[in-house]
């Protein structure tokens, strides 16, 4: 929120700003990928209608977003557990997925569009991000790529690059903001009405990202803003205090929301408050009036009445059922104390916890949790944020996944999850981790099911997992070596074209107008045409259109298309031609090819160690992403 001088610097330019398949297969791996069978659609989003607004340069709002197909890629369930699964907590889960933890490999909008689009809209309970944090911190190194006119760094400007390092923390401030603001939109629309997001961030950008989530969410849903400090700082002292905090800001959907307090224990001076009774048992006074003035609770009882400005905290029912048990001390003249509640220590369950939290450690060095991860959250601090907002068999999303915390924590708390990350690292990580979890919880059933057996109890009794397996799924980072079956289901399902078995050279219709799917190991050739012609012509009768779906197409491919289309602008010749080529189409997005990258390696012994040195590395991701960059790459 700037003046009119700030607005027209900000327009001058950017606004200034530090920034920031598994190995392992179960018994039940898919030999090859398949596509979830979920039409494609345009995913709507509902405007932002919160106060205050934050601007920055560039700021447009999110409408709508292309919805791609997910591509399932492996199933880790060693227990045969997800056909078995038919809890309520499932009976109104999307039919294109298995009843199992859900993985996705993609770009965190894709992702979410795709979730939308495919029955997950007002369905998850609990969101919990911990996205980069805009920082200036890059974890791991910066690439830079020559050209024949100049250099590209891959930083903060196109953070999708994010998949190609472990971590990356570098951005231009206005993206990092637009960045936030579409996914905060989109998060909001996969929320439950009960439900609450919890975004882990630095005091770098706490400030705007509150703003951002007033006005994604509304003021009147922030729930509180909790300071969690680590035991350890992240830098050595130089001329400002060290800083030991992240924020951890809490909002909800609406005032409808799933809590449950967590609780801390009592210091050894609040334990000092407490004294024996005469049975002794500890207890303490507390008040048993409110700062609040309520007509029906201002009466006088036993001789007493609340001070002004101050109601009773009970009903008169409950006061007098208080006083006959004995929980309410007594002056001298047998009239009630104010302040004489008496609270048992056993009857506690500690101290209802603050937003201070001081007693969630970092992961150390030496911890068993640490997975060597740049960004690794510990255990508990998910555990308190899950146990407070969602029950057994909610759903709790991560679209920044990480190392997996989330995901690990929520399969141990029994709730179903989502997670989902552009880096393929993290993907790996969190898959790996999560196999080790449920397979120890799979020997636990097994062995919990044989103590049952023997001692005459039901398995049931025993609390469940929510789930004892989990798929991976790639969104827009296909994998298309494989048969031209799957790769044509997965062209249909992404432009909606209606599949036909009885036809032997068409795929199926796209409304009115023929599909043919060209294989996608080679571009649309004039062979290509000529052989839909040879068919066409086998076809007197047909009068439909024709659309050719490739992932690329030979140069003198337009120039046949328009001259056959020439003839029929006429209106009585039939059979008009259109071509969509997947990976340039500006209606259905870019649809990218996953490709492995390469590298030239030298590898020789040294005594007794083995040196690998790696003369050169090409990543066809990175080179896909810097086409548009002129003057540095040419496509």
């Amino acid at each position: 929120m700037a003046d009119k001088a700030q607005k027209q610097k900000a327009n001058k330019g950017k606004a200034k700003g530090a920034t920031r398949k598994t190995g392992v297969e179960s018994k039940s791996a898919l030999a090859t990928p398949s596509v979830v069978k979920a039409a494609v659609q345009t995913v709507s989003i509902t405007k932002a209608k919160g106060r205050p607004m934050l601007t920055w340069v560039g700021k447009r709002p999110l409408t709508q977003v292309t919805a791609f197909p997910a591509q399932h890629v492996e199933t880790f369930d060693p227990d045969n557990d997800a056909v078995r699964r038919k809890e309520v907590i499932w009976q109104d889960w999307p039919k294109a997925y298995r009843h199992s933890g859900l993985l996705f490999h993609g770009d965190n909008k894709e992702v979410l569009a795709h979730l939308l689009a495919n029955g997950f809209r007002g369905k998850v309970n609990l969101i919990y991000i911990d996205p980069p944090f805009d920082s200036g911190a890059d974890y791991v190194r910066k690439v830079s790529l020559r050209g024949a006119a100049g250099t590209a760094k891959l930083d903060g400007e196109a953070y999708t690059l994010g998949e190609q390092i472990q971590y990356t923390d570098i951005w231009a401030n206005d993206n990092y903001l637009q960045f936030m603001y579409e996914c905060l939109l989109m998060l909001k629309e996969l929320l439950a009405n009960n439900g609450s997001i919890w975004l882990h961030c630095d005091p770098r950008r706490s400030s705007l990202l509150r703003i951002m989530l007033d006005e994604a969410f509304g003021q009147e849903n922030f729930q509180n803003d909790i300071v969690w400090e680590r035991t350890n700082a992240h830098n050595m002292p130089t001329r400002t205090f060290v800083r030991s905090h992240d924020s951890i800001l809490f909002y909800s959907k609406t005032n409808q929301i799933t809590f449950s307090t967590q609780y801390e224990q009592y210091s050894q001076e609040q334990l000092a408050r407490y004294k024996p009774d005469e049975t002794g048992r500890l207890y303490t006074g507390q008040d048993l009036t409110f700062s609040t003035t309520n007509p029906d609770r201002q009466f006088e009882w036993r001789g007493a009445k609340p001070p002004p400005g101050r109601s009773w905290g009970f009903s008169f029912e409950e006061l007098e059922r208080l006083w006959s048990e004995g929980r309410i001390l007594r002056k001298k003249d047998t009239t009630p104390r104010l302040d004489g509640l008496k609270v048992y220590l056993d009857e506690t369950s500690g101290k209802p916890l603050t937003t201070i939290w001081v007693d969630v450690a970092r992961i150390g060095n030496t911890s068993s949790e640490r997975l060597n991860y740049p960004t690794q959250k510990p255990e508990s601090l998910l555990h308190r944020i899950i146990e407070s907002s969602s029950s057994p068999g909610d759903l709790v999303l991560d679209c920044f996944i990480g190392s997996g915390t989330t995901a690990a924590v929520a399969q141990k708390l029994r709730r179903r999850w989502i997670g989902c990350d552009i880096n393929k690292g993290a993907i790996q990580t969190t898959s790996k981790r999560l196999q080790m979890i449920i397979t120890e919880q799979v020997a636990i059933e097994k062995e919990t099911g044989k103590q049952g057996e023997f001692i005459s109890m039901k398995k049931d009794d025993a609390p469940k997992p929510a789930q004892l397996s989990f798929g991976v799924f790639r969104v827009n980072d296909y994998d298309l070596q494989i048969q031209h079956n799957e790769a044509v289901n997965l062209a249909c399902e992404h432009i909606g074209v209606t599949r036909s078995r009885t036809d032997i050279y068409f795929d199926g219709t796209l409304g009115k107008r023929l599909a043919k799917i060209i294989p996608f190991g080679h571009p649309l050739t004039l062979l290509d045409l000529e052989e839909l012609k040879k068919e066409l012509s086998a076809r007197p009768n047909e009068d439909r259109d024709v659309v050719l779906v490739c992932l690329g197409k030979e140069i003198a491919v337009d120039a046949w298309v328009e001259d056959w289309n020439r003839i029929r602008k006429r209106g009585d010749v039939p059979n008009k031609i259109e071509v969509i080529e997947l990976r340039t189409d500006l209606k259905y997005g870019k649809f990218f090819l996953h490709q492995s990258s390469r590298a030239k390696v030298d590898i020789r012994r040294d005594g007794e160690k083995i040196l690998v040195e790696i003369k050169d590395f090409i990543s066809p991701t990175i080179i896909e992403r810097l086409k548009n960059q002129s003057g540095i790459l040419n496509p």
